[in-house]
């Protein structure tokens, strides 16, 4: 089925208004995503390119500047959501959990919600057993942290026109590679319906700081001018806001303040709440 197939053109006007808990007008979902990068390939992402345009392996500059991220990055971030209680969603590819057995660790004792992210960043349709992938990712998460995860993010939000059905086989109940909407929706599958839930592009370090090279403080203006308008509207129907971010993006130390900024901002305002997916999923599911 292609996307369309799946789930037929909806206006948000059209729709009843979904409501909150009472009280609450906004809910932020943070998503922390973590991966590794097979030094033997091309690298999912390049701070620098390659010289002369020729792409060169081991890319060994544009590795170490992702594993800054595990070594150092993710531990700016694991402080500062300490510090405001808050449990972040963690987009986790499985093979953090052996690569990376600390980070991994520090994010499952600290109640991180696990969302699966494949097996390792590369995107889905270079993978030659897909199903196999997705199993392997569900029962290496489920292994390490006690839990069979309920959401998956698709690498660089890749996806076949199979893979929905193959993640509802698996057992997940939403996704996030789906960034159509303010609130959450349904698809359709061959094994039932699939939640989808608002992750954010126009919100995320990757296209901001990465591919549109924005400066640092216009990232956080950005979200500070979609946090005002979503809380307007709060007021009639739920709204949600998404902010994603990469440890060797965000968690350098000439961005990191910015992040610090964003939830002190959201913080002076009444009713808004820090949710992870599976409790906008858990509200969904008995709201609407």
């Amino acid at each position: 089925m292609q996307p369309r197939d799946r789930a037929p053109y909806s206006a948000i006007v059209d729709r009843p208004p979904l409501r909150l808990p009472e009280g609450v007008r906004l809910v932020i979902w943070t998503i922390v995503n973590l991966e590794v990068w097979d030094i033997t390939r091309p690298m999912a992402r390049q701070v620098l390119p390659a010289p002369t345009g020729q792409v060169l392996l081991p890319d060994v500059p544009n590795w170490a500047w992702h594993e800054y991220g595990m070594r150092v990055g993710f531990w700016r971030f694991h402080a500062l959501y300490e510090r405001l209680g808050i449990r972040p969603t963690c987009s986790i590819n499985a093979r953090v959990c052996d690569d990376y057995e600390r980070v991994a660790a520090a994010a499952r004792d600290s109640g991180w919600e696990f969302m699966g992210h494949a097996w390792e960043q590369m995107p889905i349709h270079k993978v030659d057993d897909q199903r196999g992938m997705i199993h392997r990712t569900m029962d290496r998460l489920q292994d390490f942290t006690g839990i069979r995860p309920r959401g998956w993010l698709g690498p660089g939000l890749t996806q076949t026109a199979e893979t929905p059905d193959l993640l509802a086989e698996a057992g997940v109940k939403y996704i996030g590679d789906f960034v159509w909407d303010d609130e959450p929706s349904r698809i359709r599958t061959t094994h039932g319906e699939l939640v989808t839930l608002p992750y954010p592009v126009e919100l995320n370090d990757i296209p901001m700081m990465m591919v549109q090279h924005h400066e640092s403080p216009y990232w956080a203006q950005r979200v500070r001018d979609s946090f005002d308008r979503l809380y307007q509207e709060g007021a009639d129907r739920a709204k949600f806001m998404s902010v994603a971010v990469h440890p060797y993006i965000s968690g350098q130390p000439h961005r990191i303040k910015y992040l610090e900024e964003i939830y002190d901002y959201a913080r002076t305002h009444p009713g808004v709440v820090f949710w992870n997916g599976t409790e906008i999923l858990d509200w969904f599911e008995a709201t609407a």
